[in-house]
């Protein structure tokens, strides 16, 4: 793997392999917004521990590039960036090596790491290779045009796609859906990105199935390659191991959100293949309104959701509530 990227001075080449290193933090501050991405701490560390890497790097600033093998730091000639080989993987542990899947199975899942990171960074040109042939070569994308096309050819050619930009409080969501009438039964292809990170969430998976569950009557998902951009304060990249999944500090905002984006998207009519551009630009979000409290404040619902909006306040936005936050304030 090789990017031409800022590149890893010398010294943190040394640590790059060491348990729990990241070049993410360097104040306790930056763990409530970490905006990266790359490798978990101990990741790079453990597959050092299993296979030879080799790891190069150039820096703008330093006159030659230096070589991490074999623990050992060695300059090096190389072009502007990083580049990291592993070879032999599990030569040391055989035990493992004899639970690797096939070739063509190792490398379908390769395959698919890849079409992740292509479809999270469209101003990034990327190319693949298998033994030594060029499997797949992504210019870099300046358009919609160009990164529809982008999806197309990691994804396969798609028709009657919606095409969705909607705003709303700090939040945005983009990108590619099918429209319910061409649900299939069987679609491999479901991508939902936060902040720039492929992510599996149950709250976005709720919002999707409860949007298409009028279409999707024998069980099927929609195609849909998606991207949500919210503060990185409102919500925890670091629950799990993988980082596939998050957790959202308003995770009921977050689910009306997306679900009442997709349903208004899903209401205009398809009279022939294209793709279809909605633009929901969301001032005003009105649920339905169940109650008022106190003539004050405003006891909506949204979906299976609870919101609470205080009529005196002059932003008059919605907030999540919980069922028990909403018994306590009826018994005031």
């Amino acid at each position: 793997m090789r990017d031409n990227g800022r590149g890893i001075v010398k010294d943190d080449l040394l640590l790059a392999t060491q348990q729990h290193a990241t070049s993410k933090i360097s104040s306790a501050e930056d763990l409530s917004s970490i905006n990266s991405l790359g490798f978990r701490g101990e990741a790079l560390a453990s597959i050092a521990a299993v296979a030879r890497v080799k790891i190069s790097s150039q820096v703008s600033e330093e006159e030659h590039a230096w070589v991490l093998q074999g623990g050992q730091v060695m300059p090096i000639a190389h072009p502007q960036g990083t580049s990291v080989e592993v070879r032999d993987l599990f030569y040391n542990l055989p035990a493992r090596r004899k639970f690797l899947r096939s070739a063509r199975t190792e490398y379908q899942y390769l395959e698919e790491t890849f079409r992740r990171i292509a479809l999270s960074r469209f101003e990034v040109a990327f190319t693949l290779y298998h033994n030594d042939k060029l499997c797949k070569s992504l210019p870099i994308c300046s358009d919609q045009q160009s990164k529809l096309l982008r999806v197309n050819k990691l994804c396969g050619r798609r028709n009657d796609l919606v095409w969705i930009d909607a705003e709303q409080n700090g939040l945005c969501l983009y990108g590619w859906i099918t429209h319910g009438e061409n649900v299939k039964s069987q679609e491999n292809h479901q991508y939902f990105f936060i902040n720039g990170r492929v992510i599996r969430d149950r709250v976005i998976a709720h919002a999707l199935r409860q949007v298409y569950q009028d279409y999707c009557i024998d069980g099927g998902m929609p195609f849909y390659c998606l991207y949500l951009s919210l503060d990185p304060v409102a919500l925890d990249v670091n629950v799990h191991p993988t980082k596939h999944e998050v957790r959202f500090r308003e995770p009921r905002i977050i689910h009306a959100f997306i679900a009442d984006t997709l349903r208004n998207a899903l209401n205009i009519e398809v009279s022939e293949p294209g793709i279809y551009t909605v633009n929901n630009t969301i001032d005003n979000f009105n649920p339905k309104v169940l109650a008022t409290l106190k003539r004050r404040l405003a006891i909506a619902q949204e979906g299976d959701n609870l919101l609470l909006r205080d009529l005196h306040r002059m932003d008059k936005e919605w907030q999540s509530v919980s069922a028990e936050k909403l018994l306590e304030l009826l018994a005031d």
